[in-house]
């Protein structure tokens, strides 16, 4: 009877609306009677006992408390970026109350006024958290708390959220576990199955505390502010259950859970998702993004494998001590990684429809940080061109390398302090420089600019208008190999390449024996190649040929030698030097008395050498050059003379102005 006039007093205590939602076992996997449906069923026909206690109850405030609580420490959620600090819950506060089934120190059934109880099954190994909850969301916030720019205005002045059904609830000022779940009604959400004080499809959830309202706080913006119609907020796109994210449909519906999990998380800095199963070796950052972007089948509607991208020559993932954090300056210092948050915003992403004009950022990338190019300091939130995002580790950031897996690096004869600092390179003040920080000269001088840039295939124009004034993307340059804006099937951006220095498109550089030194003949040569191919079976130069004509710069106009041939004819396609011997491919960004740096010459100093103690030269009103290269002298006059027999292969006869 005692038990009855029990069950009667927590049905009052829901109260009427909870009533009408009670069809079939509103209670779920928390009735653990023998008539629940519940993994873990005990004696007690009352589902309420295992809980709640009509009489000899804990005390301490708690409803009736029957579970023995537990008495554990818990490792707590933490950040680099954390404003609110959660502590270790009060014994006997809402949160406690759960835990002390779900921290999994405590059996299930273990009762205060009926003593341990006989229990079958056990909990799902998801719904035990442990004591190491840095992975899950943080509670029991020290008070009062903290205004941030991503928290709706109302909850640290007024303790409300911005639920409209208020539901959601700060307990007691903070957020508990009761602020987000209902332990009494495991289907108030119809989808997602877990408790919730609310229908949480499209992540009203997270958007009762989290707002992606546009506010500032203490100088900061919200990183959240264009999250009601990012891509990740409004896609349509169908998730399979393979992924495992949950019960909903599709990425809207997801929202916050397509990255992010409350619980169990990968790591305790912004709660990211892993894929299942996770990744080794790859940071959680990349980890998150990968559930979705690395080619498999956990979307219905697949998507370009960005992930795969990075298999080739690709930025470096963070690894080790080398990770990357949300609070990281913009200038990285030393820190030399590259993971998706670097250059992506999840919260603020769009899908790229239409490719825009250079040099403003790409809508995929809204929402990043930048560098100034006037200082390379100046700390640019958000981005407004692509460049500037680039500039954060392409600029002057101290501890840059270059590293092997990229390729052979040139070594110009006029170099600045830095030669990793492109800055300077593409400035406006460089001689000459690809027009990636400022406007092309008008109109261009270089006969051999085409019309409008060519596909990867290198035979078929794309959309990209060559004319006076143009700029240019970094991407232009590097890019994916199979980048779909140019042609391909892949992603755009320079997450990886098949190509040196994550280019676009072949370019081959030419090199010399280290033993023989600069001078000497060139080693990797390419005699009369197919220059303007591309495809798969593309020409040595085949990035430059995305622009130039390469057959228009074979010709005397673009460049004659003394002798009346033409200078590139007899360089490039006869002796089988690379552009990369005489051009820079940046800019020119310092200057000597011998080498001004007109039309991007800048000698390669691994492949071209004095001419005895004659520094090496040239002269663009006279088209004259002096210095030692591929075994011959060039005099001052436009003559050759060749040098040592013993340096001369007879491939490199063959040629010879």
């Amino acid at each position: 009877m005692k038990r009855l006039s029990f069950i009667s007093v927590c049905i009052l205590l829901w109260g009427g609306s909870l009533q009408a939602q009670m069809q079939g076992d509103v209670l779920g996997s928390h009735n653990l009677s023998p008539a629940g449906t519940s993994p873990v069923q005990g004696q007690a026909s009352a589902a309420c006992l295992y809980c709640h206690a009509p009489h000899s109850g804990i005390g301490n405030n708690t409803p009736l408390w029957a579970q023995t609580l537990s008495t554990q420490s818990y490792a707590l959620y933490s950040s680099t970026t954390i404003q609110n600090v959660p502590t270790q819950p009060d014994l006997g506060n809402s949160s406690s109350l759960c835990l002390s089934c779900h921290d999994g120190t405590v059996a299930v059934g273990t009762t205060v006024p009926y003593g341990t109880l006989t229990m079958t099954g056990s909990m799902y190994s998801k719904d035990v958290l442990g004591t190491q909850l840095q992975s899950s969301h943080p509670f029991s916030l020290k008070k009062p708390l903290v205004d941030s720019p991503h928290l709706v205005a109302s909850l640290a002045s007024t303790q409300k959220t911005a639920d409209p059904l208020a539901k959601v609830k700060l307990i007691a000022g903070t957020v508990e576990c009761t602020s987000c779940h209902e332990p009494h009604a495991q289907g108030i959400d119809p989808v997602s199955l877990k408790f919730l004080v609310r229908n949480s499809v499209n992540g009203q959830l997270c958007l009762a505390c989290h707002t992606g309202t546009a506010r500032s706080v203490n100088g900061k913006s919200n990183p959240l502010a264009q999250w009601p119609s990012s891509i990740h907020a409004v896609s349509a796109n169908v998730v399979n259950p393979a992924a495992k994210l949950g019960a909903y449909n599709t990425v809207a519906q997801f929202a916050c859970l397509s990255c992010h999990r409350p619980h169990n998380a990968n790591g305790d800095e912004e709660l990211l998702r892993a894929p299942d199963p996770a990744a080794t070796n790859v940071d959680a950052p990349t980890q998150s993004c990968m559930t979705c972007h690395s080619g498999g089948s956990n979307l219905q509607q697949p998507i370009a494998n960005v992930y795969g991208e990075f298999a080739k020559k690709g930025h470096p993932l963070p690894a080790g001590s080398n990770t990357h954090t949300a609070n990281e300056p913009a200038v990285l210092i030393n820190n030399r990684h590259a993971t998706c948050a670097d250059c992506h915003n999840g919260h603020s992403s769009f899908q790229v429809a239409s490719f825009d004009l250079p040099p403003t950022i790409r809508v995929s990338q809204t929402g990043t940080s930048g560098v100034s190019a006037a200082d390379g300091t100046t700390v640019l939130i958000p981005a407004a061109n692509q460049y500037e995002n680039c500039l954060r580790c392409h600029g002057s950031s101290p501890g840059k390398q270059a590293l092997q897996v990229y390729g052979y690096l040139p070594l110009r004869v006029v170099n600045a302090a830095d030669p990793l600092n492109v800055i300077p390179q593409l400035a406006s003040t460089s001689t000459s420089s690809h027009p990636v920080l400022h406007p092309a000269s008008s109109p261009w001088p270089q006969q051999s600019l085409r019309q409008f840039m060519m596909n990867l295939d290198g035979s078929t124009p794309s959309s990209r208008q060559l004319s006076a004034g143009v700029r240019l993307f970094c991407t232009d340059c590097h890019n994916g190999d199979d980048n779909r804006e140019f042609g391909g099937p892949g992603p755009n951006g320079p997450h990886g390449s098949q190509y040196d220095h994550m280019l676009e498109r072949r370019y081959e550089f030419s090199q010399v024996a280290v033993a023989a030194g600069p001078g000497s003949p060139v080693l990797n040569l390419f005699t009369n190649p197919d220059l303007n191919a591309g495809g798969a079976s593309p020409g040595p130069y085949a990035l430059c040929a995305k622009c130039h004509d390469l057959t228009a710069t074979m010709t005397t106009s673009s460049f004659a030698l003394a002798n009346g041939k033409a200078g590139h004819l007899v360089h490039v396609s006869e002796q089988g030097l690379s552009c990369s011997t005489c051009h820079t491919s940046h800019g020119m960004g310092s200057l000597s008395a011998t080498i001004s740096g007109e039309r991007l010459v800048n000698f390669d100093a691994k492949v071209v050498g004095p001419k005895g103690a004659s520094p090496v030269s040239y002269t663009h009103s006279t088209e004259t050059c002096v210095l030692a290269c591929h075994g011959y002298n060039h005099n001052s006059d436009g003559t050759v003379t060749v040098m040592a027999p013993a340096m001369m292969p007879a491939q490199n006869v063959a040629g010879s102005r």
